[in-house]
């Protein structure tokens, strides 16, 4: 039985004084409705765990891509365009800030936001870091080169302040970033100080890699189709209260390929592969979890879980069924019309700005805080992150830090949607990114698609599946709206061409 937010939780004054260790744990091209508690067909039975006994978010928002949205979460900005690349020093990040609030701090997994003296994650707040500095690489070795098709690239991986070129021949990436947080954890425990752990997995970000005992278990199970698995995941998403059934499922995206014309064998491969690296992912957060418990401070952490945009269209190297899902010698994708399915029921994928680019799913896991099984349709977005860790923690967000002033936070606390009750909260968001862009205000959103050239005006409540385009018979509210946007555009070094 569902238990809705409405319904605040009951907090012991004790319990709210502590301080909470902050477990934020990101996975990489995830679509909304992947994992089982949210309407998937993918054995997730430790995220399913999490959302069991914790928070479901229907309304939270990414940015649409890997490297703004992790530049959003760790300032609680809006991405900044231009000189100065997305992490400046006028920018405090969470690691920084966490360490002001007497946290220790520590990032496992996907970095992709520099590598230089002024944006690599040991020199910008985290006391242990270990993974990929870059946005992609090979899951068994993370040295080997990429094929020329993308780029044929040598991707930089490394711990703290020194670099990784050598890996064993058992080696996996979801496994190795899960080892190095559980390390941290055990070594964090020690000590009287909280903790803040980020945790960003590459999963299922391509190439699709798994291991084949995981691969083994969804081979065949993709026969349907992309266009049924849709079907599936928008009756069960109904089903579960994660959706109003009065939402029509999206129309088909006009990059998706003709299932009864497709190589049915490979497709099912390519998508059996993806599902095998959320299982790995999933059983790894298990591992996690565990460790939290049995460490001090387990029954006094928040974890969160969310991912960092839509699921993925890319298709480098093509549809070929020569490129083989799953082994470390190949580089495969799942392509546009499983990258669309994933994000059943809503619109596009990856960056794209509407619902399928931006939504994620978002669970937060804090027993004795949090309600169990509980679901709220409140919005929240990725640059809330930093004020609502800071207040739990009872730390300060800085106004200058390095000698530096520091850009004020963009984002709002979530604490009061953490404990069941309502906040207010932004008066409009805003995302971009390669041409697409949106506003949301209120119950109002509108989008741009850099395919179809113009404005759509949707109503969020009534349609939040973006079928219905109502800009024609609103005018005003859509030049008004799309004024805004320009507005918040050029504030972020934005220089909108149209």
């Amino acid at each position: 039985m569902v238990c809705l937010c409405s319904l605040a939780v009951n907090v012991e004054t004790s319990k709210s004084a502590e301080r909470p260790n902050i477990v934020l744990i990101m996975c990489d091209d995830m679509g909304w409705s992947d994992i089982g508690c949210y309407g998937g067909e993918v054995n997730t039975p430790n995220l399913d765990r999490l959302a069991a006994e914790g928070l479901r978010f229907t309304q939270f928002y990414n940015n649409a891509k890997c490297t703004t949205t992790r530049a959003s979460i760790l300032t609680g900005l809006y991405p900044r365009r231009g000189k100065g690349g997305l992490l400046r020093e006028n920018m405090v990040t969470l690691g920084e800030a966490m360490k002001l609030a007497d946290y220790q701090t520590a990032l496992s997994g996907k970095w992709h936001l520099g590598s230089g003296e002024g944006t690599h994650p040991y020199r910008r707040g985290f006391d242990e870091y270990y993974g990929l500095l870059d946005g992609c690489s090979n899951f068994f070795n993370p040295k080997q080169r990429d094929p020329k098709y993308k780029g044929g690239r040598i991707r930089k991986f490394g711990q703290n302040d020194r670099d990784i070129n050598e890996f064993p021949d058992d080696y996996y990436t979801t496994d190795a970033f899960t080892d190095h947080a559980i390390e941290c954890v055990e070594k964090f425990s020690q000590n009287d100080k909280p903790y803040f752990l980020h945790v960003c997995y590459t999963a299922p970000h391509y190439p699709l890699h798994a291991k084949p005992k995981d691969i083994k278990k969804y081979i065949g199970k993709y026969k349907m189709g992309w266009e049924e698995m849709r079907n599936q995941r928008y009756r069960r998403l109904i089903k579960m209260g994660l959706i109003d059934p009065a939402w029509k499922l999206s129309d088909n995206d006009s990059r998706a390929y003709d299932w009864k014309s497709a190589n049915q064998e490979h497709e099912d491969l390519r998508m059996a592969v993806y599902a095998a690296m959320i299982d790995s992912m999933d059983q790894n957060i298990g591992r996690l979890i565990e460790t939290i418990k049995k460490n001090k401070g387990g029954d006094n952490t928040l974890v969160l879980f969310l991912s960092d945009n839509g699921g993925c269209a890319e298709e480098p190297g093509g549809r070929s069924s020569e490129i083989i899902p799953g082994p470390k010698e190949f580089y495969a994708t799942v392509g546009p019309s499983w990258g669309w399915a994933q994000n059943s029921p809503f619109r596009r994928y990856k960056s794209w700005a509407h619902e399928g680019g931006i939504a994620t799913p978002c669970i937060a896991w804090w027993p004795g805080r949090v309600a169990s099984g509980s679901i709220t349709k409140e919005i929240g977005h990725i640059i809330d992150f930093m004020p609502t860790f800071l207040e739990l923690g009872a730390g300060k967000y800085p106004n200058e830090f390095n000698g530096e002033k520091i850009i004020p936070v963009e984002g709002k606390s979530l604490v009061d949607v953490l404990y069941g009750k309502s906040r207010k909260g932004h008066s409009q968001l805003a995302w971009e990114w390669s041409g697409n862009r949106a506003i949301r205000e209120g119950k109002w959103k509108l989008v741009w698609d850099k395919y179809d050239k113009n404005w759509g005006l949707f109503d969020m409540i009534a349609d939040r599946t973006e079928t219905t385009n109502l800009a024609q018979s609103k005018p005003k509210l859509v030049k008004r709206l799309a004024s805004d946007w320009n507005d918040w555009a050029k504030r972020n070094g934005l220089k909108p061409k149209n």
